[in-house]
């Protein structure tokens, strides 16, 4: 992204501004302490737009106008450049000349700026401006005198507006730099999640609770309505929705967006996709028409290798994307897929070391162990031939072929550890055991895992995904913050809502911390989204520790047919 160009010193910019007003009248000279205590005040506004309004009344007032517009133009490079005007400010003594503000921009669009003035001197119209650049149009109407404006009002109005320009453009600059440091900040803050909250279905082997908090940190970062995660699609050659954060039940997840849309092969292509007119081109296809307003897509890629997408949406009537935002996500898409990347190089670590030590168990046990027993028969073997008891003789015989029996499981129990980890079974049953068992490498122990009922035959493909998430949330929050010394699942599959529907229950307790008053909740929040998506609830309570010490969290939904 091109560096912004330097803002010229304001006491330049005003002096040379005032150079003209020499020799002018003396209503002009008396009238320069209210026009320079107005320029001082300018830019001591909390936001842009309290700024605008302050430079709208301050020129009323200087001039003695009954009515004032300023029409801000959208920023250089911005999708709604040359779309209207970005914002506009008015000011009027009464809602008459407040309602007829806007024919005051319209007159300024007609007849041009600078200082184009109507019949009779009674309109005024300059621009803000510094150097080159314009930010907008000021425009004044109405002497309260009933005369016309005056060619000092013109040298005071021109003044205030190059002051006015400067102090606008200082609050941009100021603004593009909050919203950059927003956004590092949140890809930091993901990196952190994803490296840390082990593996799990997901973008190159597994994301652990990634999808859902990479959702959740876009929408928040783009001011969206909603944040969704894509991920290929297994042998349809599109994109899948993984995770979506919204405020309302939005019916997105798991849906596809197919190889033959155009938004595809683009985002395949490692490029991003903005949609301005969510009517003619919604977002996902077909799959939310008319729900959304402007959209942006952008592909989780790392070098040549594209790993899925990110999209984001506004509300229906919500402001373009900016080009400074789309560059944003872009660059904040680009960390993800590079801590995506770091995550799976970190998984195959761990694994390999896995590998290697079940290794060296099954040579140490094939070294020392069989050898040692098999020593040990035959000493009993040779003890055997020696012994004129046949009771003896024969209690040798038992233990030589118990020994025998012993090595021949021990070598079982070597060719086993030598061959790769089976996999997981399929269901909703392995998927939960998956999440278990990854979460033991950052945790340093195991949970334990419970399952209640017919899981994988009463819990339907939708909920399970969001049961499957929901421990994924809940886990990662254990690990990040409880500092827990002992964990247990449960996923009851005979559970019942409190309107008597029968429901899944999911529970993760442990014994650490708990939640600290006043503290972070937007994992829990997360939780209590996911449930009240499929009709259910999420809550939190005592733990497993001594005196309730630790936090037990519950996650519901009615079983599918149930009213989910």
């Amino acid at each position: 992204m091109a560096a912004a160009a330097p803002s010229p010193d304001p006491l330049d910019v005003a002096a040379e501004a005032t150079r003209g007003l020499r020799g002018l009248s003396t209503e002009l000279t008396a009238r320069l302490p209210r026009l320079l205590e107005a320029m001082r005040a300018l830019g001591t506004g909390p936001d842009a737009h309290t700024v605008l309004d302050r430079i709208v009344r301050t020129a009323a007032e200087l001039v003695g106008a009954r009515r004032a517009a300023m029409g801000v133009h959208h920023a250089e490079g911005d999708a709604a450049a040359g779309q209207g005007l970005a914002d506009v400010v008015t000011y009027g003594e009464t809602e008459a000349d407040r309602e007829g503000c806007a024919e005051l921009l319209a007159e300024a669009r007609r007849t041009g700026a600078p200082s184009a003035a109507g019949p009779q001197g009674s309109y005024l119209a300059v621009p803000l401006r510094v150097g080159e650049e314009t930010f907008g149009t000021l425009c004044l109407a109405g002497k309260r005198d009933g005369g016309p404006f005056t060619e000092s009002d013109r040298h005071l109005v021109e003044v205030l507006a190059t002051e006015a320009g400067i102090a606008i453009g200082h609050t941009r600059v100021q603004g593009a730099t909050r919203q950059r440091e927003r956004w590092i900040e949140g890809a930091v803050a993901v990196t952190q999640a994803l490296l840390s909250g082990g593996a799990g279905d997901g973008v190159v082997g597994g994301m652990g609770g990634g999808p859902s908090v990479v959702a959740e940190k876009v929408r928040e970062l783009a001011d969206a309505a909603v944040g969704i995660v894509l991920l290929p699609e297994d042998g349809g050659g599109g994109l899948k929705v993984a995770a979506v954060a919204a405020d309302e039940p939005s019916g997105l997840l798991g849906t596809a967006l197919p190889a033959r849309s155009p938004a595809v092969p683009r985002l395949l292509a490692g490029q991003p996709v903005l949609i301005e007119d969510p009517a003619a081109d919604p977002l996902l296809g077909t799959s939310a028409p008319g729900r959304y307003g402007p959209s942006l897509m952008v592909p989780l890629s790392s070098g040549d290798r594209v790993l899925g997408a990110l999209a984001t949406a506004r509300g229906r009537g919500g402001r373009p994307f900016t080009a400074t935002e789309r560059a944003l996500a872009a660059q904040f898409a680009a960390q993800v897929a590079i801590a995506l990347v770091l995550a799976e190089a970190q998984r195959d670590r761990e694994r390999l070391v896995v590998l290697e030590e079940r290794d060296r168990i099954a040579r140490d046990l094939h070294d020392l162990v069989v050898q040692r027993l098999f020593a040990a028969a035959m000493l009993l073997e040779s003890a055997e031939r020696r012994s004129d008891a046949p009771e003896v003789r024969a209690r040798i015989e038992r233990a030589v072929e118990e020994l025998g029996a012993t090595i021949q499981e021990v070598r079982t129990a070597i060719y086993a550890l030598q061959q790769a980890p089976p996999e997981t079974p399929a269901g909703l049953r392995g998927r939960v055991l998956r999440e278990v068992r990854a979460a033991a490498v950052p945790l340093g122990f195991q949970p334990s895992l419970t399952f209640v009922g017919p899981v994988d035959d009463q819990v339907g493909p939708m909920t399970g995904a969001h049961l499957v998430a929901a421990l994924r949330e809940a886990l990662s929050n254990a690990f990040r913050h409880a500092r827990a010394q002992r964990i247990e699942v449960v996923v009851d599959a005979t559970a019942r809502l409190a309107d008597g529907r029968p429901a899944v229950r999911l529970t993760v307790a442990d014994d650490g911390v708990g939640v600290p008053a006043g503290g972070r909740r937007s994992g829990l929040a997360n939780l209590a989204r996911r449930a009240e998506a499929l009709g259910g609830s999420s809550a939190f309570g005592p733990g497993l520790g001594e005196g309730g010490r630790g936090t037990a969290v519950t996650w519901e939904a009615p079983l599918p047919g149930e009213g989910a």
